[in-house]
């Protein structure tokens, strides 16, 4: 099973810890710090369940797709410059 899961940006550049609806049950996932767009991780039988077999689970595919802000103010927009200002000059 595959899907994809939107992450916020500060989940992607700080890390975090994000709930996710796998077959019959929610996930915690611990997101590494410096994620990127486009991430896969596999999750060991938490897919569809496997045909005639009832306790056997397959394995979900989950795609990380980043959420980019929109809508800011004009101060999340100077502070989002501010803080490329500072990165470019690292």
């Amino acid at each position: 099973m595959y899907a994809n899961t939107p992450l916020d940006l500060f989940t992607a550049v700080l890390g975090g810890e994000i709930s996710i609806n796998a077959f019959d049950t929610k996930v915690k996932l611990k997101v590494p710090a410096g994620t990127q767009t486009g991430t896969k991780i596999k999750l060991k039988g938490k897919g569809f369940p496997v045909y005639k077999n009832e306790n056997r689970f397959g394995d979900l595919y989950i795609t990380y797709i980043l959420r980019i802000p929109q809508n800011l103010t004009d101060h999340e927009k100077e502070m989002f410059f501010e803080l490329s200002q500072l990165l470019k000059s690292a």
